[in-house]
Parts: C-alpha cells; sequence; structure tokens
C-alpha cells in the first residue's frame, strides 16, 4: 500500500548559489515536487491526518466586506466566526477545524504589491494562501506541532534550516511575552538559538484598527543552510532568510479605545504562501523559477521578440526585460482569476484596480518585449494548465477571460493613441518654459486611464516637467470627494451591530437566539389582499453605546432583542421592515422601529424609546404592511426576472448581485454585451406570462446538503444557513427534490430567505426602466412593479407620441431656418427628457435612436439652408467689392455660423482676397467674422485683427492665424470698420 503523503526530495543549495562545503542529498526531479502535489500534501495532511475540514477557495470578489477591494488573506471569508457575528445555523458556524488553499490578492487599499511586481522575484499582485484555522478547537500546542510534523516530516525540510519566532511582549500595552508559544517549539525538538522573541510590529496580527487580535509565531527558511546559524538573519529583509510560514493566535479584541480584551473564544489562524513554499521544495531562490511559473515565462517566450527570461534584476536587468517577464506572468494570473470570479477591468474601487493591473501587463507586453496585441490573452490557456486543476471555475471561463482581456486590450491601446495626441496638441500650444498643465495630466490619467509613469515619460523626452504640485492637489481632492461622497463607507450603528464580547455575554446568559419564523405567518385573504398575523414577544436584551443593558429611558437610542419577532432583518439583498412596537397595557404609547438587523443569530431592532422600556417588558409588534408587501412584491419579481434574464440570454447568464426595496429592485448579472432592445422585450414577456398564468409561490426549508442537489438551482454566492428556505415558483418543493427531477430547469428555483408574494400575480406588472454596464461583462438592471410599471408605460407612450410628432413636422420641412432650429431645440429637449425619466428601457433605447435621427436630420437641414442664405449675401458682396484684395463691410446675419460662411463663401469663390464682415444685431450686439488669404501670411494674422476690431467695440475676439471671430457693441461699429481698413494696409 503507498503511504498517503508523498515523500518529498530533500533540500540541496538553491539553484544559482554556492553549494554548501558538506555533501548535500541530490535534490529530486522537479516533476516530483510538482507545485500540485505540494498543495494536495497540505490540504491531505490536515483533512486526513489531523481531521479538518477541507473547504475550496472563496472568490476573490470579498463576500459583504465593503472595506475590502480584493480577498487579500484565508482569513477573509471567516471574518464572521472571529467576531462572533455568525449565524449560528449556517454552515460557517459548524465549523470547528478547517483548511484550503485560498486564491488572494493584494493590490489596492491597505495591502498593496503593485507596483513592487517584477522589481524582485518574489513579490505578486495575486498569490495562494494554504490554511488551516481552528474555531474554538485547538491552539498554540497543535497548531505549532502540525505546522512542524507537515515541514520537516512530509516536505522533509531539514530542521536546522527552519527558525521560529514568537512574540517577545510589549510593556506599553501590559503584554507579557508569549512563553507558552516559546515553550512549545522547545518541547518539539526545535534548538533554543532558532527560537527568537520578536516586538509587537513583528509577531502581533491584527485584523484591522478594532477586532480580534493575538500573537503570532512565524516560520522562517534559510536558503543557505550548510549548518550555519542564521538567526541574525530573520526578520531583517535578507533573501537569503525567509518567512514560509505565520500561525496566528487570535486570543484578545482591540476595543475602539484601544485596549485589549481577552476574546471569549480562542481561535487559530495560519497562512502560508505556496508560491514560496514551493520554491522552498524545488530549491529555488526565486518564485518565478517554480513550475507554477515557468510554463508562462515560456509561453510570453514564444509571443514576444524578446530574449528569453534569465531571471535578472535591478541594474542586470538591462532594457527592463527580466521584469517585463515578471510583470506579466504576474499580472496575467491575476486577471485569470479576477475575471473568473466577477470582477472585471472598471472605472471604480476592485474594477479600476484591475484595469491598472490588466493596462500595465499590456504596455510591458507592447513596450518592452515588443509583443504584437494578444500575447496578454493568448497567456490564458497556459496559467488554466497550471491552475485550472485546482480551480476548475478557471478552465469553464477560458474563453471569456481571454475575451474580455482582448476588448479591454483595444480599448487601451487606442485611448494610449489619443492621450500622446493631447499630449502633443497641449505641448505646440503651451508658451516657452512652463510646465505641462496638472488639469491636462489629471484628465489624461482620469479618463483616459493614461499611466502617470507614461506622462512622465513622454514629457521627459520633450524636456518638459508635469506641475507635480498642482496635480497631487487634484488628486488629493478627488480623494476627498469620493471618501465623501455616497459610496464611502459608513459608520457601523453601535446600537444594532453586537460586538464580540456582547455576543459571549448573550450565549453566556443563556439568551436564545430569536425565532424570526413569524415573518413568513401571513396569508391571502378572500379578496385577495394580505393579512399579516399580529406577533406578540418579551424584550429580553437592550443594547446601547456597544453594551448590554436592562433599562433604558426615554429619548434614548437603542437596540432591542427579542425572544420572537414577525420583522424581517436587513439580509439577501432586501430592505429591512419597519414598523412600531408597543408595550401591553400601554396602547397609546408607540415604539418607532426604524431598521432590523440579524446579528449572530440575534435580530436587533433599532427603536428610539419614548419611555422606558425594560427587559422582561411584553410588546405586541406591527411591521408597516404597505412596505413590507411592497418588498415582497419585488423581490417575487426578483426572482422572475433572474429566470426570465437566463431564459432569453442563455443558461451560462449568472447572478451578480440584487438588492429589493419597497420602490424598486436592481439585478445585476453577467452579460457580454449591453441587451438589445428586442432581447429586453422579451425579458418583460416572459415575466408577464408568468404573472399573467397566477403561478403559486412554494416556499419550504429543506437541509442544505439536498438543496444543492437540485437540477437548475439558482444561487449567489454567500453563506446559507442549514436548513435552508427554497422559493419555487409553480412547482412544488417537494417535486423540485425528487431525484433526477428536470422541474427547476423550467421555472424558477432559489435559495432564498426573504419574504415573497404567495402568487405571482400580485406583482401585477414589470417594466425594466434602466439597463447599463458596469463594467465590460456585467450589466444592472433596475425594474418597478405594479403601478409604477404601469406609470413607467404611461409615460413612455406619451413621449413616444410627442417624439411621432416632432418626426412629423421634420418630415414637412421648413424653409425657415428659426423654425428649423426651434425644431432642433426641441429635439435636444426631448432627447434629455427621454434619458431621465422612468419608462421601459427597450422604449427609451427605440426613442433615443428616433430622437438621434432627427436630430442630425436637423442639424443638417439648418447647415444647408444657412449655406443657402450665405451664398445669396456672399454674391452680393462680389458684385459690390469686384477683384479687391480686402473685403471689410457690414452685412444682415442671424448668427455667427451664418456670418462666418459667407466670410468662407467669399474667400472660396475669391482666392485671393481677405475678408472681414461685421452684422449688427437687434440687441445691439455686432458680430464679427473674418479670414486672411493664405497668401498674405505669416505677415496678417485673422485672430490679431478680428482682436483689434473688436477691442474698439469693446467686446473680445479669438481664431488663428486663418479664421477667427468675436463680437462687440454697435456704438463702436464705425470706428471699428476704420480699424479693420487701416489694420489690413499695415500687414499687405
Amino acid at each position: 500500500i503507498p503511504p498517503p503523503y508523498p515523500r518529498f526530495p530533500p533540500r540541496s543549495a538553491p539553484s544559482g548559489q554556492p553549494r554548501p562545503c558538506r555533501a548535500a542529498r541530490p535534490a529530486g526531479t522537479m516533476s516530483a515536487v510538482a507545485a500540485g502535489r505540494v498543495r494536495a500534501a497540505f490540504l491531505r495532511f490536515f483533512q486526513e491526518r489531523h481531521g479538518h475540514r477541507r473547504l475550496p477557495s472563496a472568490p476573490v470578489r470579498p463576500r459583504g466586506d465593503p472595506r475590502l477591494l480584493f480577498v487579500n488573506a484565508g482569513m477573509n471569508q471567516f471574518k464572521p466566526i472571529f467576531l462572533g457575528t455568525v449565524h449560528p445555523r449556517s454552515e460557517l458556524a459548524q465549523h470547528r477545524r478547517v483548511v484550503n488553499s485560498q486564491k488572494c490578492v493584494r493590490a489596492g487599499g491597505k495591502h498593496n504589491d503593485l507596483e513592487d511586481v517584477g522589481r524582485d522575484t518574489y513579490h505578486h499582485t495575486f498569490f495562494e494562501m494554504l490554511g488551516n484555522w481552528s474555531f474554538g478547537d485547538y491552539f498554540k500546542e497543535e497548531a505549532c506541532s502540525m505546522a512542524w510534523e507537515l515541514l520537516t516530516e512530509v516536505y522533509e525540510i531539514p530542521r536546522d534550516r527552519l527558525y521560529v519566532t514568537y512574540f517577545g511582549g510589549d510593556s506599553t500595552l501590559g503584554l507579557s511575552a508569549d512563553e507558552e508559544c516559546r515553550d512549545v517549539w522547545l518541547r518539539l525538538g526545535v534548538p533554543a538559538s532558532h527560537v527568537l522573541p520578536f516586538p509587537l510590529k513583528d509577531n502581533f496580527w491584527e485584523m484591522g484598527d478594532t477586532g480580534p487580535c493575538g500573537p503570532c509565531t512565524e516560520i522562517h527558511y534559510d536558503h543557505v543552510g550548510g549548518g550555519r546559524n542564521a538567526a541574525a538573519l530573520v526578520n531583517q529583509g535578507s533573501p537569503d532568510v525567509v518567512e514560509i510560514w505565520n500561525l496566528v493566535f487570535m486570543q484578545y479584541s482591540r476595543e475602539v479605545e484601544g485596549n485589549l480584551l481577552p476574546l471569549p473564544q480562542h481561535h487559530v489562524d495560519t497562512g502560508m504562501g505556496l508560491e514560496r513554499l514551493v520554491a522552498v521544495l524545488q530549491n529555488k531562490r526565486s518564485n518565478y523559477d517554480t513550475d507554477l511559473f515557468t510554463p508562462i515565462l515560456d509561453a510570453i517566450h514564444k509571443g514576444c521578440r524578446a530574449p528569453r527570461y534569465q531571471g535578472l534584476v535591478g541594474s542586470a536587468d538591462v532594457g527592463h526585460v527580466n521584469m517585463a517577464y515578471r510583470v506579466v506572468a504576474d499580472h496575467v494570473r491575476t486577471l485569470c482569476v479576477c475575471i473568473t470570479d466577477g470582477i472585471y477591468p472598471g472605472c471604480s474601487g476592485a474594477e479600476l484596480v484591475l484595469r491598472r493591473i490588466l493596462r500595465r501587463a499590456v504596455r510591458f507586453c507592447s513596450e518592452v518585449l515588443q509583443a504584437p496585441p494578444g500575447l496578454l490573452a493568448s497567456l490564458v490557456p497556459t496559467v488554466v494548465a497550471v491552475l485550472g486543476d485546482a480551480y476548475p471555475e478557471l478552465t469553464k471561463n477560458a474563453d471569456q477571460i481571454m475575451d474580455i482581456i482582448n476588448e479591454n486590450e483595444a480599448a487601451f491601446l487606442s485611448s494610449l493613441e489619443r492621450g500622446r495626441c493631447i499630449i502633443e496638441r497641449t505641448v505646440q500650444q503651451m508658451e516657452p518654459s512652463t510646465n505641462f498643465p496638472a488639469e491636462v495630466a489629471w484628465s489624461l490619467y482620469g479618463n483616459l486611464g493614461f499611466p502617470l509613469d507614461l506622462i512622465d515619460l513622454m514629457l521627459e523626452e520633450k524636456g518638459i516637467s508635469l506641475d507635480s504640485a498642482a496635480f497631487n492637489e487634484l488628486a488629493l481632492e478627488d480623494a476627498k470627494r469620493k471618501a465623501g461622497g455616497p459610496q464611502a463607507a459608513q459608520p457601523e450603528n453601535m446600537n444594532t451591530h453586537l460586538d464580540v464580547h456582547s455576543l459571549a455575554q448573550l450565549r453566556r446568559s443563556n439568551v436564545p437566539a430569536t425565532d424570526d419564523s413569524p415573518k413568513y405567518a401571513y396569508t391571502l385573504g378572500q379578496h385577495g389582499q394580505y393579512e399579516f398575523s399580529p406577533c406578540q414577544a418579551t424584550v429580553l436584551m437592550l443594547y446601547r453605546d456597544q453594551s448590554l443593558q436592562k433599562e433604558v429611558g426615554a429619548g434614548q437610542h437603542c437596540g432591542v432583542i427579542l425572544d420572537r419577532t414577525n420583522f424581517y432583518a436587513e439580509q439577501g439583498g432586501q430592505d429591512s421592515d419597519r414598523g412600531y412596537m408597543m408595550c401591553l397595557g400601554q396602547q397609546d404609547v408607540l415604539f418607532p422601529v426604524e431598521s432590523v438587523h440579524l446579528c449572530g443569530g440575534y435580530v436587533i431592532h433599532e427603536v428610539t424609546a419614548v419611555e422606558t422600556l425594560r427587559v422582561g417588558d411584553q410588546v405586541q409588534l406591527f411591521v408597516d404592511e404597505a412596505q413590507r408587501l411592497a418588498c415582497m412584491t419585488n423581490h417575487t419579481a426578483t426572482h422572475l426576472l433572474n429566470f426570465a434574464l437566463r431564459h432569453v440570454l442563455g443558461d451560462s447568464t449568472e447572478q451578480r448581485g440584487s438588492h429589493v426595496t419597497a420602490e424598486r429592485l436592481r439585478f445585476d448579472f453577467d452579460t457580454k454585451d449591453p441587451m438589445t432592445v428586442e432581447q429586453l422585450q422579451q425579458v418583460e414577456q416572459v415575466v408577464q406570462d408568468m404573472i399573467q398564468r397566477n403561478e403559486v409561490v412554494h416556499m419550504a426549508e429543506v437541509p442544505l446538503t439536498l438543496a444543492r442537489r437540485v437540477q437548475g438551482l439558482r444561487t449567489v454566492d454567500e453563506g446559507y444557513p442549514d436548513p435552508v428556505r427554497i422559493v419555487s415558483l409553480g412547482v412544488p418543493v417537494e417535486n423540485v427534490l425528487t431525484c433526477d427531477s428536470k422541474a427547476a430547469m423550467q421555472t424558477s428555483v432559489e435559495l432564498c430567505c426573504g419574504t415573497h408574494l404567495l402568487q405571482t400575480g400580485s406583482v401585477e406588472d414589470l417594466a425594466i426602466i434602466s439597463e447599463r454596464q458596469l463594467v465590460k461583462g456585467i450589466s444592472r438592471v433596475i425594474a418597478v412593479t405594479g403601478r409604477q410599471a404601469k406609470q413607467a408605460r404611461e409615460v413612455g407612450q406619451c413621449l413616444a407620441v410627442e417624439v411621432d410628432s416632432v418626426s412629423l413636422r421634420m418630415k414637412q420641412g421648413s424653409t425657415s431656418i428659426p423654425e428649423m432650429q426651434n425644431l432642433s431645440k426641441e429635439v435636444g429637449q426631448l432627447t434629455k427628457v427621454v434619458a431621465n425619466t422612468a419608462m421601459p428601457q427597450w422604449q427609451r433605447k427605440e426613442l433615443q435612436t428616433i430622437l438621434k435621427a432627427l436630430q442630425r436630420t436637423a442639424n443638417t437641414a439648418v447647415k444647408k439652408l444657412e449655406l443657402q442664405q450665405a451664398e445669396k449675401k456672399a454674391q452680393s458682396l462680389l458684385a459690390k467689392h469686384c477683384n479687391q484684395p480686402v473685403i471689410i463691410d457690414t452685412v444682415p446675419a442671424d448668427s455667427l455660423s451664418i456670418l462666418m460662411k459667407v466670410v468662407n463663401q467669399l474667400c472660396d469663390k475669391s482666392p485671393g482676397t481677405s475678408v472681414l464682415l461685421l452684422s449688427p444685431q437687434a440687441s445691439g450686439e455686432v458680430l464679427c467674422a473674418c479670414q486672411v488669404s493664405k497668401n498674405c501670411l505669416p505677415a496678417f494674422s485673422a485672430a490679431d485683427w478680428a482682436v483689434a476690431v473688436c477691442t474698439q467695440m469693446e467686446g473680445k475676439a479669438g481664431g488663428s492665424h486663418i479664421v477667427a471671430k468675436g463680437s462687440g457693441n454697435a456704438k463702436g461699429i464705425e470706428g471699428a470698420l476704420t480699424t479693420a481698413l487701416e489694420f489690413a494696409h499695415s500687414k499687405l
């Protein structure tokens, strides 16, 4: 029987490094320690030998944590456990020992390795974090023992090359050294000279400014070995001695005031970078020399005109060719993983960071590696071959990844060309010895995504500097605006979000989790109206200012925990209920419930106490029925919409998010292109058909494992309770659960904790009033239901009638310029109204297409009439000033546009003539337009001519050497004509 764990070859000196004097055992072949085997051995070790539950990697898009751009550590998905907020019925709450390999991205935000990638051989934007966790199970003794066993017995890393660190204490916090951890290592046989204390910054881990934290112990590896003592190089930034594993012991919570309190439960969180571990096991000093990267580097070489990768850094890397290899290899891995997990290059947040990663890779491909467009996307199959076995979702999405990379690369290359033109034009217009304007640079950077270092490089080539101080000021203003904008993170309400200590105290006091099943207690009455059952409850605890209280006084804001509730707490994308509660025996005193939140199984009702409220009080609960019913309608409509989108656009259409309020519903989903008018109509029709059939909405709680077997089940990336609630439209839940049942493929079946209608007919109507692409590949629709949908359709019909009226008048034509200009203005106003009014999106698109064509027709008609009018005036002036080198005169013209056309016509018909015309207006203004014959350049400038004339009329003018225009006051018109003639004579 073969052993359950592969035998890994002993480490010899890393390739490219001097070998130690003592005889080293020969290194194994590369395939013997392939990265895939290293990852698999880690997972099997904890799963089979130490009883850990193996979990798949979470997506790199953070789940329910708006403060994170990307999942950047293995522990992110377990934060609810550490914070104590995990729902006791959820899958997450059942975990005690867990192991996985987590996809992580560190780019942007607090942990940002982007600019370091490529400069050295170990920084990455994407990496894999191998980790094992204990949630209130084992602690320091077992964690250290397992880690030592894996490294020295399974991976067979020589013990004398390993060094461990522990927390050396901190007197300012009153924390003593972690001698417990030190003693564990000594008992495991680690020599005292290899067990090293370090201060807070090195060996104390914190989740954030507040929250769970604790001492950690790190395991470091000496690449050189040879019997030397490398203790002095640990944590000193030496490339010879590197950290490979960090074991965090969460035993404290940092409070808002900065003090530390012991956690009610101790946890273990460990993390080991796969790339660094593989480098150790494959005897490599660079992560890029391992089989996680070498296939990608080989593929880059085949697709470009650069020399082969040599692993050079710094000044030895002439032309930054090796840096470019590393950048492209790293970034294409990140792009593959992010796009697969639903993060696409875009304009804000994680999407903006990914766009910068893609554009950085494209630049290195084209400018350094001299590769043709398309190289980056061509690397995707190689990345899938390297990582696809561990993360099968990459294989499934390979074509989509390539399409998105190619589309974004083409857009960037186009932006680069436009940016270069803008820089060239700006430089030509600049005064000598001035800095490049910061406003232009900021526009290039913010709007076109033009890399700042490329702007600097192009300006440097022209001997020009950017006004860095002004640019930084603009960047600071932008950061402040974003920080204070609607997307800025809102501070948590201290009265509705229970902290870890209060949650532990509730459990110690045996306060039961809230029974919120009464939220589903409603029926349809005889006349089709919804009847909501009353609910009576007992106050179990009050929460105010982060502490549990038995009593709150009148006027105080607090959270109320009850034994049961019929209020829906905000979750699953549905807004919370509102309403009021009333103490029994006090019918005239109402306590308004402003919002409702779920935390660790407890439903917290946010209330402002009108009178004193105490633990033990009996209360009657009243939900705002109109608001609840509107949410129910929109939530059921969301399920109808989800099904309809899949039905019309195909099964690959995946939900990416949703939000249900009483007013409307929002739904985000995968799609390659914006929806067409026909697709929008088809989706609405599918929904209408299900509404007309008045399907019964079936709901039931079933075991999670059973629910997940349902073919065609729609889920989103979030944790579900066990048992879980299934919502099935038109098909009883027991039918969809039947073995081999295809029923769920023909209707909407979803896991959902929300409140729903009992029959689809109550939706009445649904209109999609907005559809746009958030980023390339993800669309967002907004829809309304019931009366709002009917109102949107009525508004759409009214606007369609208005557009038809304008279209008819346009077809009839007119010979009057003012009439056509008024029609053009009317089209412009209608275009704005159509764009900003709630109406069916398919109809909006249709009307916008018509209005766009009408605007072109109107503009063309106005231009044609103006040309006809200008031609008549030009003929008259030519007859008056026959064969004159300069024509200066006054002429009636309704607009500056017509006057300019008269000037153009005169110059076209008499090529050697320079012309300046003035046109007095009824308002007292005088319009001025002029053109200078090319024969008179450069001595005679149209701009100077117009300025001289308009200044005489107390006005302004501007233009080029050839054409210019302006205006002034009618009082100075005679003097202006004289000035015009004198100026022309002085230049000719």
